[in-house]
């Protein structure tokens, strides 16, 4: 874990992403779903880090080749993001079937994923907004 180290004395990668993390006021977290969970790359990585979460919201997306958009890799991702201190919105953004979810360009093929990509992100930027606010106050530790 990168808070193992001595101030400035982790590996390069651990230091950039350390400072990426803690310049930001919230996370989306993308994620396909990895035997019913989320993929042990996205775990290890999420778990080298843990004060830079700290009071800062997350929001879920994720998505499968199957029916259920990879929710249950989100159900987990819940329970990871509020362990390390950065809870998560209400809201999840599943994308099923994402082979045929979108267009060669990034596009949509169902104009419907980009009403459910304002709401999601509406809620999100509220969060990040609100806790932002509080963390200007002070956090408790």
């Amino acid at each position: 874990m990168h808070k193992e180290y001595d101030a400035g004395k982790a590996p390069e990668p651990l230091e950039t992403v350390s400072k990426l993390l803690k310049s930001s006021d919230g996370f989306i977290i993308v994620s396909g779903e990895y035997n019913h969970s989320i993929p042990p790359a996205l775990k290890n990585l999420l778990d080298h880090f843990q004060s830079e979460y700290f009071f800062k919201p997350s929001g879920i997306v994720t998505y499968s080749a199957g029916s259920f958009g990879g929710v249950r890799a989100g159900s987990d991702l819940r329970a990871v993001c509020g362990e390390l201190g950065m809870p998560s919105i209400s809201s999840m953004m599943p994308i099923p079937s994402v082979q045929k979810a979108f267009e060669e360009d990034g596009a949509p093929i169902d104009e419907a994923y980009n009403k459910r990509a304002d709401r999601f992100l509406t809620e999100f930027e509220w969060y990040v907004e609100a806790f932002a606010k509080q963390r200007e106050k002070g956090t408790p530790y």
